[in-house]
């Protein structure tokens, strides 16, 4: 669209029609009078609010399938998307009118996007975005689902896993040491665990770590990745799957990256 609003935190994917599939949170509804929108994150916007929109992309540049995934979301919390063998994926902060943001998945199924549903309700009402998405990972029919709340004054990095490509969710599993300011990240291994990361706060700095969840829901120990800070310009730690490995990539004293062996 050509309104200067507020267009990112994109996800991208092989669309099933072997397009590019692009999620983003789109601001073309927030554009006040003079055609422009705000970006703070004190919760004071311009009226509207932020979307979420699906679009996918073909060789030639040409845009298909444009659609409105939710009308109303957080606003500067990345997006997540994975593949299922049934069908693409995503999840991201949703934003209610009461202004709980809590954690919220759309599904690609028969040939649409089905509405919004909720992974788990936390409850967390927050008046501004907190900055602080969530992450996916699939394979087959199983999905895991990694994501930083607050609610109750509490923070804490929740994994959720799932069974039938995200349809329906088993109870949260926590997995900080107490103290997290989240950026999660998560990866499913090949016997249905998941390792996730996040950033810890530890004596006024951080650390990047991870921790193994088996799919029944047993926690392996915490495996400290890297010290790093835990301010907005400490970034959001990565991690991927390459063969045996799991690659991290985080900031430091310049973005660094380090392997994992996988047993």
């Amino acid at each position: 669209d050509s309104t200067q609003t507020e267009h990112g935190f994109v996800s991208l994917f092989p669309a099933p029609d072997g397009s590019l599939g692009t999620v983003w949170l789109d601001g073309r509804e927030m554009a006040g009078s003079d055609g422009e929108a705000g970006g703070d994150h004190s919760g004071e916007h311009p009226p509207g609010s932020m979307t979420l929109r699906y679009a996918s992309i073909d060789r030639s540049g040409g845009l298909a399938g444009e659609a409105v995934l939710d009308d109303r979301v957080c606003e500067c919390c990345q997006t997540s998307a994975a593949l299922t063998s049934d069908g693409p994926i995503v999840v991201y902060r949703d934003r209610l009118d009461t202004e709980v943001r809590d954690i919220s998945i759309v599904r690609w199924m028969k040939g649409a996007w089905t509405r919004p549903q909720t992974v788990w309700y936390d409850g967390w009402k927050i008046d501004g975005c907190p900055v602080n998405g969530p992450a996916i990972d699939a394979r087959d029919r199983a999905v895991a689902v990694a994501w930083f709340t607050a609610a109750g004054d509490t923070p804490k990095v929740n994994l959720a896993f799932s069974h039938d490509a995200g349809a329906t969710f088993g109870k949260p599993i926590r997995v900080d040491d107490g103290a997290p300011s989240g950026r999660v990240d998560v990866a499913l291994l090949d016997d249905g665990s998941a390792m996730v990361s996040w950033l810890e706060r530890v004596a006024g700095s951080g650390e990047v770590r991870a921790r193994r969840i088996g799919a029944d829901g047993l926690s392996g120990p915490a495996l400290t990745v890297a010290p790093s800070g835990t301010a907005r310009s400490s970034g959001f730690p990565r991690m991927t799957r390459s063969g045996r490995n799991l690659v991290f990539a985080w900031v430091g004293a310049g973005v660094l990256t380090g392997t994992l062996s996988l047993p």
